[in-house]
């Protein structure tokens, strides 16, 4: 098992998640990604509990990429859990959605998301971003001590 996390990935689409971890592998940023599936299985790490009961604190991820459409739950509940839970409320939060609604942009700002990004549709700009975003969160920002 791993001793750390550098990024929670929680996205349902297959594709998009491997377009995700393609460009991180590409770029050379993160090398411990954990993806979840649905919002129930965020739900999960976040709690530790259900698969995650047994990781401990050095599981924290440094960043947690977040899509808002899941079949499940949605991101949006998970993003509230998260900022919920003291052990993962100081953790970045970068949503990554195709959702174009205002409310859900105004909603995830409220709630504590520190970016919101969109998914572009084309792979190669896709890749790009998320390239970005990896770069910046993991080797660019200067988070305070867990």
């Amino acid at each position: 098992m791993q001793k750390f996390v550098d990024i929670l990935l929680v996205e349902d689409d297959a594709k998009d998640a491997e377009l995700v971890l393609e460009a991180l592998r590409q770029r050379h940023i993160a090398t411990n990604v954990v993806h979840v599936l649905d919002g129930y299985e965020a739900m999960d790490f976040i709690s530790q509990s259900g698969m995650f009961v047994n990781w401990g604190d050095m599981h924290v991820p440094k960043v947690i990429l977040l899509d808002l459409k899941l079949k499940t739950v949605s991101g949006l509940d998970v993003l509230r859990q998260i900022k919920a839970e003291d052990r993962t409320k100081a953790i970045p939060v970068v949503v990554f959605t195709a959702s174009q609604r205002d409310i859900d942009l105004i909603e995830s700002y409220r709630l504590g998301v520190n970016s919101y990004v969109m998914k572009p549709a084309e792979s190669d700009k896709f890749m790009q971003v998320v390239g970005d975003i990896g770069n910046y969160w993991l080797n660019i920002n200067h988070p305070p001590a867990h």
